[in-house]
């Protein structure tokens, strides 16, 4: 399935042990993950599934899972 791309060890394959320890060491890293994976998941089902949402809410979708994207990246470069 294509939308797996997106998710963050397939993304960032270089850090997927860092992934597992911040996961399990750091809540608001953890909290950061799970809202990253829900809204990931949300967009594709959209996607996959044609469902009636406007272009400006999809896009909003997309934007924030941007944003908590860069900003787990950011903790896992420290």
């Amino acid at each position: 399935m294509s939308h797996v791309a997106h998710e963050l060890a397939e993304e960032f394959p270089e850090f997927k042990q860092k992934i597992h320890d911040l996961k399990t060491g750091n809540a608001h890293f953890a909290r950061l993950f799970d809202e990253y994976h829900d809204l990931n998941r949300e967009v594709h089902r959209i996607e996959a599934a044609g469902v009636n949402v406007s272009d400006e809410q999809f896009e909003n979708l997309k934007l924030v899972r941007l944003r908590l994207k860069d900003e787990l990246y950011e903790m896992l470069k420290e």
